[in-house]
């Protein structure tokens, strides 16, 4: 029986360390905002807020922000400084969507 409980034990503590490396390399609150953020780019596109080359170059910022976020990934782990350096880029974006939708320029049809 005690043998038993032993080897349930392990089991138990490799389940939960293993959970628990998995838990750090999760990013929910980035995939949140990067899926905000193109629905946002095609909103602008669709409506003509966005010319077709300011949505190239917003769209251009995501996929770096997507390659930053995998690269940040790639180790196992996402560290606090590396959560903090995506969230930035994520402000910066918004931020850049948010003034070229708001530009004078419009998109003639």
């Amino acid at each position: 029986m005690k043998k038993i409980l032993i080897k349930a034990g392990f089991v138990l503590a490799f389940v939960t360390l293993a959970s628990a490396g998995f838990a750090q390399t999760k990013t929910p609150e980035v995939t949140k905002r990067q899926v905000n953020q193109q629905e946002r780019i095609q909103q602008g596109v669709k409506s003509g807020e966005l010319t077709r080359p300011e949505a190239a170059r917003l769209e251009a910022r995501e996929a770096k922000i997507q390659h930053d976020k995998k690269e940040a990934k790639a180790d196992g782990v996402v560290t606090p400084a590396e959560k903090a350096k995506l969230n930035r880029e994520e402000n910066r974006s918004s931020r850049a969507i948010y003034r070229q939708k708001h530009d004078a320029q419009v998109r003639r049809h």
